[in-house]
């Protein structure tokens, strides 16, 4: 600690320069000095008390330094007035006056102008030896010179004072095996502290030789074994004994987005639901999300089996790609009811008419861990495509992106508790057969997922998002949009359906009579008239046509006109049987900017209640789910056929839309079958005939009648 500055003044001596000088004058802003060896010289005043080294020697009147808080805080109570007793009598000897208050009379043997420092510690030692206080003068010099240098914390004996390491009377080696042992532990699994004593014996033996050092008692080792591994988690959770080993041993630095899209981060994380996958596997599946750093908005979300490259790039397109309103939900989570900005988006993208409240957010770089689904060539060349900056984290530095991280851990506790078939975070909070308990499948869960993403995630305050002019009211990321739209000039320009379809996964098919095939299924349009079984002109043969698909929506494929130009949407053959979920939405609310938010009341309140019936919807499972599990026991279940599960399965999959995308040709109506000269095409166009039920056959019954 340092003392407060002394009054600069005529004779006083200063080291300035390497060198001891008296101040000669003092004119203005400028100081004449006078070294030793009478040389002169004229020095701003500002530049000699910034210079390096530059201190006042003489020794004129002293100040006591200025008061600190808390110093004196956690010592014993006696400790704490011992310290004060004597800052009041260092006090005094160094002013004259014992609490330093200008205006109280100086005492005359303590007078700095009147007697030396020598004399008044003189004077000062009487004083206290008459008071039965007995102290050397050498003690009493000690003090003061640490009292002007220290302040209070230099009269507290020094031991008390130093932190204490809990290791300083061990012996050395004991601790530097100690920390070895728990430094190495980083990685591995949990055990108890017994096994690492033993680890330490084996170690001090290989190092120093057997029986050369001394190993502490048992409660001694967990002494020092407590105080070494502080902080490491040595003995609890593995899981986070290694996210603590992973953080970098430096200073964290602060990221600041100052506008949507700015920065973004993508990552992958499995999810505690059981689901039902297309084949009818009961099976856990994974979450991958979109972050904007900015608004912590959670662009886009996307559950799949495993990570897989075209995810990846999907999950950009969706990013830049209004959320559509489905059937089903609340009116107040359309975005013309919201805080968005609608009334200005809206002539940017006509779409924004039939969207939910949630941003449209163009990413401009995208932050990922070294994943195989990242740093594929797929998921760069989207990046590239679409101008966007991609940044690979440093290997095994989750911190390199901690925002992502964090929203994800939000969406298990906040969304997946809530739905039937939860897992647990762990087997230790895991139920006993949550497979048995799984009621939704892949898709269904999308879905489920996007509603709460719209109906709670944007619409929840977030702790992060505290905007500098009102730190004491944390913003919803729907809020931080709209405040930084506007002051950001950010205007997003969304993905066009061609853009959308270049970064679907391709595949070369033949335009067959029947038109084209996909995993089994065929997809046709009339616009493929022209061009069944006629050669493509390109691709690797020469012969077949490029078709980009969506693996999460199966009601129609794109076909590139290499004869023309665009795309060419054929839908599934069979989607006239399955139900059509868009339709025409109209609203009946304008844009309420973020300063009305008070005004806004009942809207939240419908926000809320749809929130609620989402997560009650979610824990109940679909309509007859609850019933179907009640009433098949659990080897009923498992006894189902698999082809069953398997259609049972597919169907509840493909029944909605998962993903925006181009619009369908014809009102979303599936293409009338033509005239195909395929028997196979034609019997499967065929119409199927009323199904007569027959009796049971009963032998005694037919020979009657043959009496």
């Amino acid at each position: 600690m340092s003392t407060r500055p002394r009054l600069l003044s005529l004779g006083d001596r200063v080291h300035y320069d390497g060198r001891e000088h008296t101040v000669a004058a003092l004119h203005g802003t400028s100081v004449r000095l006078v070294d030793d060896a009478h040389a002169a010289s004229v020095v701003l005043l500002g530049h000699l008390l910034a210079s390096e080294g530059f201190a006042v020697l003489s020794t004129g009147p002293a100040r006591p330094p200025l008061p600190e808080e808390g110093v004196l805080d956690g010592l014993p109570e006696e400790v704490a007035e011992r310290a004060l007793w004597w800052q009041r009598h260092l006090t005094e000897l160094m002013t004259g006056r014992p609490d330093a208050t200008p205006g109280t009379t100086v005492r005359r043997e303590y007078d700095p102008e009147v007697h030396s420092v020598r004399q008044r510690e003189l004077a000062k030692l009487a004083e206290l030896r008459e008071a039965g206080e007995e102290v050397s003068l050498s003690t009493l010099q000690r003090l003061r010179t640490r009292f002007e240098r220290e302040g209070v914390a230099g009269l507290v004996d020094r031991r008390l004072v130093k932190p204490s390491t809990g290791t300083s009377r061990a012996d050395p080696r004991v601790v530097a095996a100690i920390e070895q042992v728990v430094n190495s532990r980083t990685d591995e699994a949990t055990v108890s502290a017994q096994v690492l004593r033993r680890k330490v014996e084996r170690l001090l033996a290989a190092e120093h030789g057997a029986g050369a050092v001394m190993m502490p008692s048992r409660a001694a080792f967990y002494r020092l074994l407590e105080a070494v591994s502080t902080g490491r988690h040595l003995l609890g959770s593995a899981r986070t004994r290694r996210s603590l080993g992973k953080q970098p041993k430096r200073m964290f630095g602060q990221l600041t987005a100052a506008r949507p899209g700015e920065v973004m981060e993508i990552d992958s994380t499995p999810l505690d639901i059981m689901v039902i996958h297309d084949d009818g596997k009961v099976d856990r599946c994974e979450l991958t999300g979109l972050v904007d750093v900015a608004t912590r908005t959670l662009t886009a979300v996307v559950l799949r089996p495993s990570t897989k490259a075209v995810d990846a790039a999907l999950l950009l397109a969706r990013a830049m790609t209004p959320e559509p309103m489905r059937p089903g939900w609340s009116d107040a989570l359309r975005m013309s009811r919201s805080v968005l900005p609608y009334t200005s988006l809206l002539p940017l993208d006509e779409r924004l008419a039939q969207a939910a409240a949630k941003p449209v957010i163009v990413p401009e770089t995208v932050v990922s861990d070294r994943g195989k689904a990242y740093i594929s060539d797929n998921f760069r060349n989207a990046c590239r495509h679409l101008g966007i900056s991609f940044q690979p984290a440093h290997p095994d530095t989750p911190t390199d992106k901690p925002h992502v991280e964090r929203t994800l851990g939000s969406v298990a506790t906040m969304f997946a508790q809530y739905v039937a078939g939860y897992t647990g975070r762990s087997a230790e909070t895991r139920g006993k057969d949550p497979a048995a308990q799984a009621a939704w499948s892949i898709h269904e869960l999308q879905e489920l997922l996007q509603e709460w993403v719209v109906a709670i995630w944007q619409t929840r305050p977030h702790d992060g998002l505290r905007d500098p002019l009102m730190p004491d009211r944390p913003l919803t990321p729907n809020e931080k949009y709209a405040a930084l739209v506007s002051a950001a000039g950010y205007v997003p320009v969304a993905l066009s359906p061609e853009e959308y379809i270049k970064l679907m996964p391709r595949e070369w098919r033949v335009i067959g009579a029947g038109g084209v095939r996909i995993n089994n299924r065929t997809y046709d349009a009339r616009e493929l008239r022209p061009y069944r079984r006629q050669p493509s002109g390109a691709g690797p043969d020469g012969k077949r046509w490029e078709v980009h698909y969506d693996p999460y929506d199966i009601s129609c494929v794109w076909v590139r006109n290499h004869r023309g130009q665009g795309w060419i949407t054929t839908t599934w053959r069979h989607l006239r049987t399955s139900p059509v979920p868009m339709g025409e939405l109209v609203f009946d609310r304008a844009h309420q900017v973020l300063t009305e938010r008070e005004r806004r009341r009942p809207h939240e309140e419908e926000v809320a209640q749809a929130a609620v019936k989402l997560l009650d919807r979610a824990a109940d499972g679909p309509e007859g789910g609850a019933e179907r599990s009640a009433g098949q026991s659990k080897g009923r279940r498992r006894a189902v056929n698999r082809r069953d599960r398997k259609v049972a399965a597919r169907t509840r999959a493909t029944s909605t839309t998962t993903w925006p995308r181009p619009e369908l040709p014809a009102a979303n109506q599936a293409p009338q079958p033509e005239p195909d000269p395929d028997p196979e095409a034609a019997e499967e166009n065929e119409e199927v005939a009323k199904v007569v039920p027959l009796g049971i056959f009963d032998a005694r019954e037919e020979a009657k009648r043959w009496r």
